[in-house]
């Protein structure tokens, strides 16, 4: 069976960066019901919401925009096992039965895991969510069943051994990740190759950080190609990698679906030439870090205001890399959940005393505060 109904039309409706009128529980539906119809007009059909997404008001979205709206098998849509939400096996069930009745959608033509990794996996095997998934997929209410992924090439290997009946991957692929040491795109993307499994790539532009005007490699590419978006390199990039099936964006307006349905519909592969260009934007973007951190987390333990330093300074060097202040602004709000503001730092000198690089850290974190708070 064909992942997609027509393999060519890759492009995904992520639905995690909506339109709204206020806060995130506030989605305009005006405007995305005009985005819902465009994106099908032009015959795209994959739609990817998430039990967190605006609050829960993403997976509400679904049931006005799409399900009344639209006949059911004129869509596919996919949802996510929120495993940060389990604590138990009763949790599961009750979970699935919400995201059900809060998209009205009566089944979900893609299930995954959400944000898989090693300890999540743990919490998946002690409450044996996977089985019950399977059950639900045995009485239709799933059509396949897959995970979304975040950790190493070989916790990845690991968890397509042990859950060979997983149908498919979501992984984050972007031409500045390719070849990260944290991420490792290219590394990932070979293991679920290795298995089979094809790929629904999530962040193809960073947030939408590879579509910044102030990013260093922007010049560069503006030059290569003056009439081409930023964002079409990216996406160009990971829908021309064999065995990706889908290449998901977070789209926010009527503008962006417009352009990228049209870039879709007539989506041409990349020339050697451009992929050269693309290692070398990568390679400048690698080197535009201004904060020497080596993430070697000394200064965490003793911090009396509980910061999670090393994450706010590299947050400050992907901004000198990429130029994106409301993408920088989301990722500040998910690495300080529960940790110490920037803010909240007394400038007591104790991380700067067990920092092997000396970095004065305080003064980064006033500047840090100053931008993301």
């Amino acid at each position: 069976m064909a992942f997609l109904p027509d393999s060519t039309k890759k492009l995904g409706f992520g639905l995690m960066r909506l339109p709204v009128l206020g806060g995130d529980d506030t989605i305009d539906l005006n405007q995305l019901n005009e985005m819902v119809d465009h994106f099908m007009e032009q015959g795209f059909t994959y739609f990817d919401t998430a039990y967190p997404y605006h609050m829960g008001f993403s997976e509400r979205a679904v049931k006005s925009a799409l399900v009344e709206r639209h006949p059911r098998d004129s869509f596919l849509l996919a949802d996510k096992m929120p495993i940060f939400r389990i604590s138990g096996p009763e949790d599961a069930p009750a979970l699935f039965a919400e995201q059900l009745e809060r998209t009205g959608a009566g089944y979900f033509d893609f299930y995954l895991l959400h944000a898989m990794g090693a300890e999540r996996m743990k919490t998946v095997r002690e409450n044996k969510v996977w089985e019950y998934l399977l059950e639900e997929k045995s009485r239709g209410r799933i059509r396949r069943l897959g995970f979304s992924f975040h950790d190493s090439p070989e916790v990845l290997d690991s968890m397509l051994t042990d859950l060979p009946q997983a149908e498919f991957v979501q992984l984050q692929i972007n031409y500045a990740d390719w070849e990260d040491e944290d991420v490792q795109s290219r590394r990932c993307y070979e293991v679920a190759q290795k298995h089979g499994k094809p790929v629904v790539v999530m962040e193809p532009i960073r947030g939408g950080s590879l579509a910044s005007e102030k990013s260093v490699c922007a010049p560069l590419l503006q030059e290569a190609e003056p009439e081409a978006s930023l964002s079409s390199w990216a996406l160009r990039f990971a829908a021309g990698l064999p065995g990706v099936a889908v290449v998901l964006s977070g789209m926010s307006n009527l503008e962006q679906i417009r352009q990228n349905t049209a870039l879709f519909n007539a989506m041409k592969p990349l020339t050697e030439k451009e992929r050269s260009i693309l290692v070398k934007a990568a390679d400048m973007l690698r080197s535009a870090g201004t904060v020497p951190c080596t993430g070697c987390k000394y200064c965490v333990e003793g911090c009396p205001a509980q910061i999670d330093i090393p994450a706010i300074l590299d947050l400050l060097n992907e901004y000198a890399r990429f130029g994106s202040l409301p993408s920088a602004k989301r990722s500040y709000g998910f690495r300080t959940r529960g940790k110490g503001l920037a803010s909240a730092c007394v400038n007591c000198g104790q991380c700067l005393s067990v920092c092997p690089q000396h970095i004065e850290s305080a003064v980064y974190m006033e500047k840090a505060a100053e931008m993301f708070e």
